[in-house]
């Protein structure tokens, strides 16, 4: 009877070991997809390939976010340092607020001080939103660091819904006034990195000069631009730029957003359970002729299917 008692111990105490070999843990992260010329293709889920962590996964879902699952979460974050012929592009930035989707919330803060200072909450009121874009202070290094505001803003959204996309358009110079050269391996920009993928933000950004001597470098100039397009592809984002001056208008740039934001995907996958970090390396792929796939290269690692 010890024997049998101490067998079925065994066995017992062996079970959840086995049971765990086989756990995942889902992600779930935004897809944008678009086409390099033409129509923009029907992409399926059997379309694609993804690995986690280095590892093939097995894809749980992909969903277009458009309709009843197109809900957004929309923050203009803009440095207050700008320079103060920002002014010109509000007409075209408050249009492209005012044109979003009824199922969008928008905001608009300023860098300021190295925090995300709100002048206008997520609403689904776009026209309010669009009444709090305002001229910058226009005084060199208000926001300290535009990756400084950033991680405030990531570490501080204001909402909980976890249906919602999440997106950033910050207008900055880039500039790091506390590593004021390019360094990929500036600390705050990591930083800021790492705290949006955590928060799941796809962060764009349209380079725009602030006010100070700073900005009349060509070497300040590629060096921000440099660090923001680091930002874009490490959150899934674009950075649109106009050689080394401001744009002379905003407007293409934000047609290309909106197009981009139309056309996003909610991807679901699963990651070995024994991963227990909070973000896996992703790597997205399609066979597909004329398509690109812009997605994070790292996302949270959700609960446990």
């Amino acid at each position: 009877m010890k024997l049998k008692a101490l067998a079925a111990g065994i066995v017992l105490c062996a079970l959840p070991l086995a049971a765990q070999k086989g756990d995942t843990v889902s992600a779930q992260t935004v897809v944008t997809v678009l086409s390099k010329g033409g129509e923009m293709p029907d992409l399926q889920q059997q379309n694609l390939k993804v690995w986690a962590n280095g590892k093939e996964s097995a894809i749980t879902q992909w969903q277009p976010l458009r309709g009843d699952r197109g809900g957004l979460e929309f923050v203009v974050l803009i440095d207050e340092s700008a320079h103060s012929s920002l002014g010109l592009q509000f007409n075209d930035l408050a249009k492209f607020i005012q044109s979003m989707p009824p199922t969008a919330l928008v905001g608009v803060a300023y860098m300021q001080n190295g925090r995300a200072v709100f002048a206008q909450n997520l609403t689904s009121d776009h026209a309010l939103a669009a009444k709090a874009i305002r001229v910058t202070n226009g005084v060199p290094g208000t926001s300290a660091s535009p990756y400084f505001c950033l991680s405030d803003l990531a570490k501080h959204w204001p909402s909980q819904d976890p249906k919602n996309r999440r997106e950033v358009l910050m207008v900055t110079d880039g500039v790091d006034r506390y590593n004021p050269r390019y360094d990929p391996q500036d600390p705050y920009l990591l930083a800021a990195i790492q705290d949006s993928q955590k928060a799941g933000l796809i962060v764009h950004s349209i380079y725009f000069r602030d006010t100070g001597r700073l900005d009349r470098s060509l070497y300040e100039t590629n060096a921000g631009q440099s660090l923001l397009t680091q930002v874009a592809q490490a959150t899934g984002g674009k950075l649109y730029w106009q050689g080394m001056s401001n744009p002379v208008s905003f407007q293409p740039f934000l047609e290309d957003l909106n197009k981009r934001l139309e056309n996003q995907y909610e991807l679901g996958f699963t990651v070995p359970v024994k991963a227990k970090q909070d973000l896996v390396d992703l790597k997205i792929k399609t066979e597909v002729a004329r398509v690109s796939l812009d997605a994070p290269q790292r996302v949270p690692v959700g609960t446990p299917q």
